[in-house]
């Protein structure tokens, strides 16, 4: 079977102030990509952001909403200070502090911060689990 890539896409209200966050806010690597779309090279996926009104377009579904969306996205890193550092690097770039790390009830570190768009992240750290490159195979 020929590897895949799995892709997540947020609809954003703002393309520009959304690529400098993630971009220059976060680190992560940009790749070419035609102007009304940005994508992202995570390990293992990509990360793409898209006009809110034109992905929902695209979807057939309204594009208002509030509150929980349902979902949250997670980045897991290696060492409860990590947890530390990227959450503040993401309230110093524009992000909202929604939980402040903290022990977990599983047994890990974590705290969430929403983006300028309101999309949840929870940066974790799992004792449990070894977070690499050998975690690449699915």
């Amino acid at each position: 079977m020929k590897p895949r890539i799995s892709m997540i896409t947020l609809g954003v209200r703002d393309l520009a102030a959304s690529v400098k966050f993630y971009e220059q806010g976060l680190g992560f690597p940009r790749m070419d990509s035609p102007p009304e779309v940005a994508f992202f090279t995570l390990s293992g996926t990509w990360l793409g952001l898209y006009g809110r009104d034109a992905l929902a377009e695209d979807a057939t579904v309204p594009s208002q909403g509030s509150g929980f969306e349902s979902f949250t996205l997670a980045h897991n890193v290696h060492s409860e200070a990590e947890v530390d550092e990227v959450v503040n690097q993401a309230v110093k770039a524009g992000a909202t502090l929604v939980k402040p790390p903290q022990k977990v009830f599983w047994g890990g570190y974590s705290g969430y911060f929403a983006d300028p768009d309101g999309h949840l992240w929870e940066v974790a750290y799992n004792p449990l689990f070894r977070v690499g490159p050998s975690d690449d195979a699915i």
